[in-house]
């Protein structure tokens, strides 16, 4: 996530601690996520992680798009 994207988000996240924890968790998957590609060749392991991984990731994406969507009504 560039730097101007992730401010936004950051506004957001001052006053709710699930969204905190959820956006931490994704930074975190991302930064894992970065470090499988740029990996010339990954394991079955690592590519199962992968796409777990992605899939894991897209999930907190969408959890927290929908807290910011109920937390502003």
């Amino acid at each position: 996530m560039n730097e101007q994207s992730q401010a936004p988000i950051e506004g957001q996240l001052r006053g709710d601690d699930s969204l905190t924890r959820l956006a931490a968790e994704h930074h975190q998957l991302e930064h894992r996520l970065h470090e499988l590609t740029v990996r010339p060749y990954l394991s079955q392991p690592e590519q199962v992680e992968e796409v777990t991984l992605k899939k894991r990731k897209l999930l907190i994406k969408d959890r927290m798009e929908y807290l910011r969507r109920h937390s502003a009504s």
